[in-house]
């Protein structure tokens, strides 16, 4: 198992294909699923072909932290959901990285996603260097929107694309958020509980 990084409560870590069934569970909850499909859930067989599939690429191309990591409780070690740190031009990956996050609902109003936000901004901005990050969400997904303030980004803009088979909610749009790397003072102390990077 490699390990991306590590806070107070999260150990990140890179995906296997040992994670079908875990990801499978985490998109089987409608209310997880509610400001992507609309509360649908993929099934098995997609996650196994196309999701994980996906989720490796971008390991194997950037290698972490760059790309997705499996969230899991350091007390315990029960998976919780993951993150998103993934370029978004992948032929200058430092210049524009997208952040993002899909918990279990037994893990929502906990502080993870902030926490583990913190952290991988921390890790891209003084460590690898990343010059912005963005991040999107639907404009009425109120508690994602509130993690990406906690964590720093700013409202940018709010926008509406054209989706071909939209639900409900898409009608207030999208809103991105963002966060440059010269509009981000260095800590002197780090107030995400990071304890640990690129362990192996």
């Amino acid at each position: 198992m490699t390990v991306i990084l590590t806070t107070d409560r999260l150990v990140l870590r890179g995906f296997t294909a040992d994670d079908v069934d875990r990801l499978t569970q985490l998109d089987a909850d409608p209310a997880v699923m509610r400001h992507l499909t609309g509360g649908i859930a993929t099934p098995r067989a997609v996650v196994e072909r196309e999701v994980l599939p996906r989720l490796l690429g971008y390991q194997e191309r950037h290698g972490a932290p760059l790309g997705y990591a499996a969230a899991e409780e350091r007390a315990g070690g029960a998976f919780v959901g993951w993150f998103e740190f993934r370029p978004v031009d992948e032929d200058r990956p430092l210049d524009e990285v997208e952040l993002g996050y899909r918990l279990h609902r037994r893990a929502w109003g906990r502080g993870y996603a902030t926490e583990g936000a913190r952290a991988l901004l921390r890790l891209g901005f003084e460590e690898l260097g990343v010059r912005r990050v963005t991040a999107t969400t639907m404009a009425v997904n109120t508690r994602s929107r509130r993690v990406l303030e906690k964590a720093g980004l700013r409202h940018v803009r709010t926008f509406h694309p054209d989706w071909p088979d939209p639900i409900e909610g898409s009608e207030h749009g999208e809103v991105e958020y963002a966060l440059e790397a010269a509009d981000r003072p260095r800590a002197s102390a780090r107030s995400d509980g990071a304890s640990g990077i690129l362990g192996a």
